[in-house]
């Protein structure tokens, strides 16, 4: 059985113009061990997504799901009590922004410490051995001193570590990683995403890794799950879905990424004309239909999920047209 089983997963926010739809039948399974990247641009329902499987979500949001399971809990139905059991404890997050995510008025060692004592009966000496165990692990220096220093003292990129940390402080099943190297220079983004690799090996964890930068997903995902007006409009294997991938948005997505070799220096990066549809109210057709080269009038119609190759599917009608200009 998978870890993780999401089926036709939607999340409606009424508001006083209409019901947004920020994320509408998201489906996708998960393996122990397995890295799951879902990647689109802002806005697309990664992050309202992952919210969603944590129900972390706005109080006025409303969430619905044919099948969702971890581990075999089903996670429409639990109580908030058995949530609360299960966040930080067997599911765990790492947020996009450490310095937003940790508490300025705490130290360092206080927030790793709750972070275990809320879900094990430990004493405090313990939670510290364990706080200072895990900051070596993911890098940080003179681990013992930090307890004692506030989030203000630490560069972004130790920020992110100690975010690291404090999701593995419990030992969980799955990390969900929010864009954990957006606001890092390229070299710390590098080292985060080494260190994630092989923190999952080492303690077996499946991942879920949101991105909107397809570089960053080629390097440690095994599936790839492409996320477009609260949709997935793409999802296969990582190989599968780089060496031939079938969503027009998909590919203008990797036409985004400068190639060595190929991109001349100072030559202008590819771009997607237009931006995101409004997701108030219903919702018809292809949402990429207005900014796509490849529309035709059958993309104003039911678009299901096309199965081009096991394991490869693409919300599409228009894959031949597509492959044809190729």
């Amino acid at each position: 059985m998978a870890l993780l089983e999401v089926d036709n997963l939607a999340v409606d926010i009424p508001l006083s113009d209409g019901v947004l739809h920020a994320v509408s039948g998201v489906s996708f399974s998960l393996e122990r061990g397995e890295t799951l990247a879902i990647v689109g641009e802002s806005g697309s329902g990664k992050s309202m997504t992952s919210l969603a499987l944590m129900n972390l979500l706005p109080k006025r949001a409303v969430r619905r799901a044919d099948r969702l399971l971890f581990d075999g809990i089903d996670l429409v139905t639990a109580p908030e009590a058995r949530m609360r059991a299960l966040r930080g404890n067997r599911m765990a997050m790492i947020f996009q922004e450490p310095m937003t995510s940790l508490n300025p008025s705490y130290t360092i060692g206080n927030q790793l410490g709750e972070a275990l004592r809320c879900h094990r009966p430990v004493a405090p000496a313990a939670a510290r051995d364990r706080a200072v165990q895990l900051l070596e692990k993911v890098g940080i220096p003179a681990a013992a001193r930090r307890l004692n220093q506030y989030p203000h003292q630490l560069s972004g990129g130790l920020r992110q570590r100690v975010m690291i940390a404090m999701a593995l402080m419990c030992g969980p099943d799955l990390i969900i990683a929010d864009e954990p190297t957006t606001a890092l220079d390229v070299t710390i983004q590098a080292q985060i995403l080494h260190l994630l690799a092989d923190l999952k090996k080492e303690f077996g964890m499946a991942m879920i890794l949101i991105s909107h930068d397809l570089g960053v997903v080629a390097r440690v995902a095994d599936k790839v799950a492409v996320m477009y007006a609260g949709r997935v409009v793409e999802s296969a294997g990582a190989q599968s879905l780089f060496r031939s991938p079938r969503h027009p948005y998909t590919r203008g997505l990797l036409n985004c990424i400068p190639v060595p070799g190929r991109t001349a220096p100072g030559s202008p990066l590819g771009a997607i004309p237009g931006q995101l549809p409004n997701l108030i109210g219903p919702q018809h057709g292809c949402a990429f239909r207005e900014r796509c080269a490849f529309a035709a009038p059958e993309c104003a119609g039911d678009i299901p999920l096309v199965v081009t190759e096991p394991g490869h599917l693409a919300r599409c009608v228009r894959i031949d047209a597509l492959e044809a200009a190729a």
